[in-house]
């Protein structure tokens, strides 16, 4: 008897009817959330998106915006893409799932990603975005294909890991900074009663005025920083591109691109889960949604503003928010999921996201065309040459007007092509053939 070999799988995107809307829309809405997060360090100062917050500009309307994207905003776009990428690989590579799944599946997603790495590279290196998520992503993808047959279960036990390790680890350090503060303030009176300190507590104050004076922006690093980046701005393009390099070169010395890596995997793998779970897809029921969203929303949104109004105090004390960070974020990330969910759920809902969708679809060409508007066109010398933004405000209605833009672009564009013009790029690389371009016109 002889045996019939099985048809090689036909390997192509999800395209047309296939893909699930909700999907699109919670990807729309995280790539162009983002612009919020990454506009201030394009604009400058550095430094204020590094911490010495007041350096932006500090008005009443500067602190609202600032402590509103800190609770909505701040990092939970970026959770979002990240779980968005788990339940990515879940979609794309379903047939990877059985045993003997198709080693060209594996092939596939280990060739987009080296390409998705490339991308990153280039939009470090060439339009000069530090910030860049998109060679993190490809990192913890290559490692990250293994998991997809772990059970939930331990799928949300790995991906809140590092949440776990945060939070144990800042406990006792806000013990540490308590007994700190407790100490300073013990020195501070009796240095005004004249009494003479002990060598602990004359300890303690140099640290707690270092402390103050690198909340404010004295630190060494960050007083070269601040004068690199003004010496940058006001030369040529090469003084502008050496400086945006040396900052990502900055960040790589400071751990960033680690510890980057180790918050994108877990909350990867807490995408599979949502998925598994039938959660980021829409497989819940409204009811769900809703409970999920109250809960996630209670616990993170309270958290991020306490940790807002913790920093507003610009004062080295204990912070609730050093434990609360990684639970927090993720908590909110889930919570917009949960939102969008519903809302997708609801006529009116359904109606007011559906713009969203063709953002979604070409997330990858609207994200590198916000590095392209931001660091080039706004702010380099060979563009606007815009000058230092005057404050959080003003930054937040500007993000918003180039988002706005990318909306209504993103959707005539997908009325007559089938994606985007970086996606049809990639997915050709990734395919090693020529992928369908313009969108063909409906028979009938």
């Amino acid at each position: 008897m002889t045996e019939q070999a099985a048809a090689p799988p036909v390997l192509a995107p999800v395209r047309g009817k296939d893909r699930i809307d909700v999907l699109d829309a919670l990807r729309g809405f995280a790539i162009l959330g983002i612009f919020y997060m990454n506009l201030p360090a394009m604009a400058g100062p550095v430094s204020a998106a590094m911490g010495n917050i007041r350096a932006m500009g500090w008005s009443p309307a500067d602190q609202s915006a600032w402590l509103a994207m800190q609770t909505i905003l701040e990092g939970t776009q970026r959770g979002m893409l990240e779980m968005l990428f788990g339940a990515g690989l879940m979609v794309t590579f379903a047939k990877a799932m059985t045993p003997d799944g198709p080693v060209a599946v594996a092939d596939l997603y280990i060739r987009r990603n080296l390409w998705l790495l490339a991308f990153g590279l280039i939009n470090i290196f060439l339009l000069l975005w530090p910030g860049d998520i998109l060679h993190v992503y490809a990192l913890c993808a290559l490692a990250l294909f293994p998991f997809r047959k772990l059970r939930v279960r331990w799928l949300l036990v790995i991906g809140l890991l590092f949440g776990t390790v945060q939070f144990a680890g800042s406990a006792f350090q806000y013990v540490s900074r308590t007994e700190m503060q407790a100490t300073h303030a013990t020195a501070v009176e009796k240095q005004t009663k004249g009494a003479k300190l002990t060598a602990e507590e004359t300890k303690v104050v140099k640290e707690w005025q270092e402390k103050v004076d690198r909340i404010n922006g004295k630190e060494p690093t960050m007083q070269k920083l601040d004068k690199d980046e003004a010496r940058a701005r006001s030369g040529s393009f090469g003084d502008y591109a050496g400086f945006w390099i040396s900052t990502y070169i900055l960040f790589v010395g400071k751990g960033s691109l680690l510890g980057g890596v180790i918050e994108a995997f877990g909350t990867m793998l807490i995408g599979i889960a949502l998925w598994k779970l039938r959660f980021i897809q829409g497989g819940r029921t409204a009811r769900e949604y809703l409970v999920v969203m109250v809960l996630a929303y209670g616990f993170g949104l309270i958290a991020r503003y306490v940790g807002g109004l913790e920093r507003m105090t610009f004062q080295p004390g204990p912070k609730t928010i050093w434990m609360t960070a990684e639970y927090a974020r993720i908590a909110v990330s889930i919570g917009h999921v949960a939102l969008i969910n519903w809302l997708m759920q609801q006529g009116l809902g359904r109606k007011l996201l559906w713009p969203l969708l063709a953002a979604g679809q070409m997330a990858f060409t609207l994200y590198l065309m916000q590095q392209a508007i931001g660091l080039h066109f706004l702010y380099s010398p060979l563009g606007l040459h815009l000058p230092t933004a005057p404050g959080w405000a003003y930054l937040f209605w500007l993000a918003s007007a180039v988002i706005l833009f990318q909306l209504v672009l993103a959707n005539l564009w997908m009325r007559w092509f089938q994606s985007g013009p970086l996606e049809w790029v990639w997915r050709s690389l990734a395919y090693c053939r020529k992928q369908p371009f313009r969108r063909l016109p409906t028979a009938g």
